[in-house]
């Protein structure tokens, strides 16, 4: 076993102990949940059609639940996204829940809502982070309602995105792309050396 994958074990095992209450599957939302959140995205703005927002907010919330099932969530966050690089484990990382929560809510063929995948890139003391924003049809990113079930460990987070400062939302595109480019300029300075 290398050192890294020592390391990491060692990780895990230390952070299971501090975290050996964790819930095997996050608790049903009450219905107050799901009404505040469809009231959110209503909010979104006029021509927001009131059953889209109730039936987006009933999904992402009862998705988030089935997916901990599936992704065998017992652990918080960080550590189940150590099981994912250490082979324990095969999703839960928080682009896995944005890519399925989103793919499950574009299944809704929404006439007045839109999905967007947003990341907030890497800053000290924060990791990048991945999750789907809904919004009202022909609004940008920033005019959304971050979805993030990976934070709480399938216990659906949502929030307004101007009001979610505890990360940089970015739309997904622009951070992906302006990660190639500093691959590609290293990729030519590494080459360009003698």
């Amino acid at each position: 076993m290398g050192i890294s994958r020592l390391f990491w074990l060692l990780a895990i095992l230390s952070l299971c102990a501090c975290a050996a209450s964790s819930p095997q599957e996050p608790p049903a939302p009450d219905r107050r949940e799901v009404v505040a959140l469809s009231d959110a995205i209503l909010a979104l703005g006029p021509g927001v059609d009131p059953e889209e927002a109730e039936r987006a907010a009933r999904i992402a919330f009862s998705y988030s639940r089935q997916l901990a099932r599936e992704y065998r969530i017992t652990d918080p966050p960080l550590i189940h996204n150590a099981k994912i690089n250490l082979g324990l484990r095969e999703r839960g990382l928080c682009y896995h829940w944005a890519e399925d929560i989103e793919a499950r809510l574009l299944e809704e063929n929404f006439r007045t809502l839109v999905l967007h995948r947003a990341i907030s890139p890497d800053r000290p003391f924060r990791i990048e982070h991945s999750t789907a924003v809904i919004s009202r049809k022909g609004d940008g990113l920033h005019d959304g309602v971050v979805l993030d079930p990976w934070r709480m460990g399938g216990r659906l987070f949502w929030s307004p995105v101007r009001e979610d400062t505890a990360y940089d939302w970015q739309r997904a595109a622009k951070v992906l792309d302006a990660r190639w480019h500093a691959r590609e300029a290293r990729r030519q300075r590494a080459t360009a050396s003698p």
